[in-house]
């Protein structure tokens, strides 16, 4: 019911039951419908109905209520009609007292009120304004833009039993194992129980974060309601998207202008998008490429638009294989799209010929159409670029509308610096676009991942800027998906075990750690800067458990443990009136920044922070982004083009406390990682339609090397001093999210544990001996219970996460692949760069082209990395024919210990059998080189444990009488 006068304007109207109210019907328009319950009654006269929400609030819905303006005059009681149930009116029933509390607890806070333009006439009203056919936009408009959902009860509670079961089978598993040595083959025993405990403790580390599962839905109908009205100019913030490049012979540069294409035709205001391209290999094929992008996107970007297409980078568009004439079969769209088509295949040819041409790199360098040489003839040697192609000198389509802004930069290189790599290509762009755009928000892909989804941006949005819970949050991070991928899947590419089961549970703790692209992100996060603690209301008293730590109203009391951070900022704010009027001046229009920070830092500090450049300093201010007033574009870009100097980063906290984090390879997972410790919380966001979709590689020796510099990134994370298992204590990480980080930096040593356990298999088969001794039936049950605990787990995974089998059992196949390969040798690598200071260099993963569909799943390349898995494959091969073997030579008695043996071989051999199947590709052969090392390496190994086996009696062969009677 309504608890005042329903006015649009300086009023508001609630949803909640209140106290009774009569309403007079002078104040009440003819034309609104005098509801009871949602029904005419025509038993009670005009004069004693009651309004309530109209049908189209719908139920639950939260409308705030605006109160009287003179609380102390008093209402007469309302008339009820005597032959109504009470429960009509709301009242009696036990929602009307909680929602009684809940209406007078917001009397005494802040209460909100909605007003409409043009409405500010205090408390008169009319009837048009109560007409006003937005009024349930408005209402809608004002609900939550996104909410959890939690994974429903019966799926989720039997997991969490299964993980305790589990965990109890585990203790009187080990609790058997330690109590019962094999004496005859120590050794073995003695390995296996040390690679078991360590298995069991990774376990750990991966399963609890997986506690507090959930999903979440959003609503853009909301967003669009909220933030972009009708008439006015839309308020969606501004977003900057960063795409990252580094040599054009492996990343396709045909690949890179259709991610551009489908970033620049989003669906999304084009005033509030730039795109900025990093070219780190300051390639003058890229640069040609980008030019030609922007020139077939003033035909592209139109036709995407009219006709709402998906997805909206040409290549995928058009290679898809359907029925485009289907439930669009309007003259003009078919006509259109074989033009863009043919306009496109005319693209591609141009592209491919400045491929083409770039083969072969004159002499004397490339020199660009004025006759100059190109800046960037030396790659390691050159001056920073800009370039803005879009967005700039009234460029527009070829409708006459606007285009988003597209930025070329490269920065600047000089012998004897430290780059940094792809974080520090980060860094550039990010001081760039606050130089140029400013964007509130920063968006990350790789050159290889489209947009498939036109409304990704609008996801993001729905968590960033709701304005309940997106102040806390520093990014928003998308699944990744794969396109060219085989349908088996055989290497798992698409590791969909991690993206949908592992990064939804952290999405229930703090959210999920940041995987390097398709992620969207809050500036002032990436600036180092604290999460905001929520604020205690005027009016309320706090009524937080524990006492002495307040953290819902800001407040600590009596808590030992208050930041010394805390303590500096309060004595910078004593001085800040006097030093921030030198940070007033730096740019025109800046005046007007209304950020507590600047009274945080005096100018000194931030340069300190963030270098010396006023006009950056200035952007950084801004929380909701924006350039100084009055700045032309050619001061902008002088200005842009000096933050990207070689020499910008000397003496600042870029790479240590701002941007990208610098120290290692992988520098998404330690960006992550040094947000949520500064107490953001992150969120997880799968769209039904794929956000963005990449390539992946796909053949096997590929695959190894991403999988290796993964691996290696996470070795040098351990090594650095922000590792997660003693770094960021005290900053708000939580618990169970700090287990998935320190999980994410350790999995490369499991590769010690499992290579040897890989092996045990085969030397049990060689020798006869076995890691555990003869099995009792109480032995049996335990083996059997975590054996079915283990399935138990993967099948309710499976069940909640939505996975497939298949999905699930390549996972596992592959964790033993990359563990017995790459995770080793990224092991080695990463000691020798900290106890050596031998530097490994980057290799980028080659991007797919357009050879054909899985042309290059069969392909195979020479790497050290197959050896150590294939030299496992054999080494139990040939311990279950030795095992066969001895075990037909013996008699039937040996077949029994026997088929323990075996199970563990078999184990090993099952999952490495796509490795084999990549191994053998489409021809039946092996390069020699391969076959002669992993022979030769399993035969020296075999031989060397019959020379020298452990198990042997010392004093020599043990003769005993065989019972028979030789005479």
């Amino acid at each position: 019911m309504l608890s005042a006068h329903l006015n649009i304007g300086s009023h508001a109207y609630t949803s909640g039951i209140s106290t009774p109210l009569d309403l007079d019907s002078s104040s009440v328009p003819s034309g609104i419908p005098l509801l009871t319950y949602g029904q005419d009654d025509v038993g009670i006269s005009s004069d004693k109905h009651a309004l309530i929400i109209p049908p189209f609030m719908g139920r639950g819905k939260r409308v705030h209520p605006m109160p009287f303006p003179d609380s102390s005059m008093s209402l007469p009681p309302r008339p009820m009609d005597p032959k109504k149930d009470l429960a009509v009116y709301g009242y009696g029933s036990v929602a009307w007292k909680d929602r009684m509390e809940e209406w007078k607890k917001k009397q005494n806070g802040k209460l909100q009120v909605v007003e409409h333009q043009g409405g500010n006439d205090g408390g008169n009203f009319d009837e048009d304004e109560l007409d006003d056919p937005d009024l349930p936009k408005m209402d809608e408009g004002r609900q939550p833009l996104s909410r959890k959902i939690p994974i429903p009860s019966s799926k989720i509670n039997p997991y969490r039993i299964i993980i305790i079961l589990r965990l109890v089978i585990l203790g009187f598993f080990f609790h058997y194992r330690i109590l019962h040595p094999v004496n005859d083959a120590y050794a073995l025993w003695l390995t296996s129980v040390i690679c078991e405990i360590w298995f069991a403790v990774s376990w750990i580390l991966d399963q609890f974060p997986k506690w507090y599962p959930i999903e979440r839905e959003t609503y853009l109908d909301r967003l669009s309601l909220r933030y972009e009205k009708e008439g006015k100019p839309s308020e969606l913030a501004d977003i900057d998207i960063f795409v990252s490049t580094v040599d054009p012979m492996k990343e396709p540069p045909l690949i890179t202008a259709n991610t551009v294409l489908s970033i620049l035709a989003v669906d999304y205001p084009v005033e509030k998008v730039a795109c900025y391209v990093s070219d780190d290999g300051a390639a003058m094929l890229t640069f040609e490429a980008l030019s030609e992008t922007s020139e077939f996107a003033r035909r592209w970007v139109p036709f995407c638009k009219k006709f709402s297409i998906e997805p909206r980078a040409p290549e995928w568009y058009f290679a898809q294989k359907v029925d485009y004439l289907k439930d669009k079969v309007h003259p003009e769209f078919v006509r259109e799209r074989r033009a863009m088509k043919r306009e496109y295949e005319e693209f591609k040819i141009r592209i491919n010929a400045l491929v083409s041409m770039a083969q072969k790199v004159p002499e004397e360098g490339w020199t660009m159409q004025d006759g100059t040489p190109w800046p960037g003839n030396n790659v390691r040697d050159h001056p920073g670029m800009i370039q803005v192609f879009l967005g700039h000198n009234g460029v527009r389509d070829v409708e006459g509308n606007e285009l988003p802004r597209l930025v070329y930069a490269s920065r600047e290189k000089r012998p004897g610096f430290d780059h940094h790599k792809k974080a520090g290509a980060m860094n550039a762009l990010m001081r760039v676009s606050a130089i140029i755009s400013n964007a509130p928000y920063l968006l990350n892909v790789d050159c290889d991942h489209y947009i498939n989804n036109s409304k990704a941006l609008r996801e993001a949005m729905c968590f960033m800027m709701d304005p309940t819970s997106g102040k806390k949050i520093c990014y928003v991070q998308f699944p990744q998906r794969f396109d060219g991928i085989d349908r088996n899947d055989r290497y798992s590419n698409r590791n969909v075990v991690f993206f949908d089961i592992n990064m939804k549970g952290l999405d229930g703790i703090q959210g999920p750690i940041y995987v390097g692209t398709g992620c969207v992100f809050r500036r002032q996060a990436l600036y180092g800067y604290d999460a905001p603690v929520n604020k205690k209301p005027p009016g309320k008293t706090c009524n937080c458990w524990p006492k002495w730590c307040c953290l819902c109203c800001g407040s600590r009391k009596k808590n030992k443990k208050v930041k010394s951070t805390d303590k500096k900022k309060k004595m910078k704010n004593r001085e800040a009136s006097k030093q921030i009027h030198a940070l007033e001046n730096i740019e025109e229009g800046i005046e007007g920044i209304d950020n507590d920070r600047s009274l945080l830092m005096p100018q000194v500090k931030f340069e300190k922070k963030f270098g010396q450049s006023p006009v950056f300093i200035a952007s950084t201010l801004l929380e909701e982004g924006g350039v100084p007033k009055g700045a032309t574009t050619a001061s902008l870009l002088k200005e842009a083009i000096h933050v990207i100097s070689c020499g910008y980063e000397d003496k600042t906290e870029w790479g240590k406390e701002i941007g990208w984090i610098y120290g290692s390879v992988t520098e998404d997972i330690l960006t992550g990682f040094k947000m949520q410790c500064h107490g953001w919380r992150s969120v997880y966001c799968i769209p039904k339609r794929p956000a963005f979709k990449g390539s992946a590689p796909i053949n096997l020796s590929d695959r190894l090397h991403q999988v290796l510099r993964w691996a290696l990134g996470s070795v040098e994370i351990f090594f650095s001093r922000y590792c997660p298992i003693w770094y960021g204590y005290g900053g708000g990480l939580k618990w169970l999210e700090r287990f998935s980080y320190i999980n994410s930096v350790v999995y490369p040593w499991t590769s010690i544990p499992l290579i040897a356990y890989c092996t045990l298999p085969a030397f049990c088969l060689l020798t006869g001996k076995f890691i555990v001794p003869e099995i009792s039936n109480y032995a049996s049950i335990i083996f059997m219970a975590l054996f079915i605990s283990i399935a138990a787990t993967g099948v309710l995974e499976m069940q909640w996460g939505r996975v497939a089998i298949d999905d699930w059992w390549r996972n596992e196949q592959f964790w033993v692949i990359g563990g017995a390969s790459s995770h080793l040798f990224a092991l080695f690598q990463g000691l020798l760069k900290v106890l050596a200071g031998v530097n490994t260099n980057f290799t980028v993963t080659s991007k797919g082209g357009d050879d054909g569909e899985f042309s290059e799943l069969y392909l195979f390349k020479w790497t050290s990395l197959l050896i150590p898995p294939l030299t496992l494959l054999i080494l139990n091969i040939i311990g279950v024919m030795v095992g066969i073997s001895d075990a037909i030579n013996n008699g039937y008695e040996e077949w029994g210990p026997l088929f323990g043996k075996l199970f563990f071989a078999l184990w090993v051999i099952v999952h490495l059998y796509p490795f084999l199947k990549g191994l053998m590709g489409k021809q039946d052969r092996l390069p020699t080189i391969i076959v002669v090392w992993s022979i030769l390496l399993a035969s020296i190994f075999s031989l060397l444990w019959v020379r020298v086996n452990p198990f042997v009696s010392k004093g020599g062969i043990v003769l005993e009488v065989c019972g028979l009677d030789c005479d």
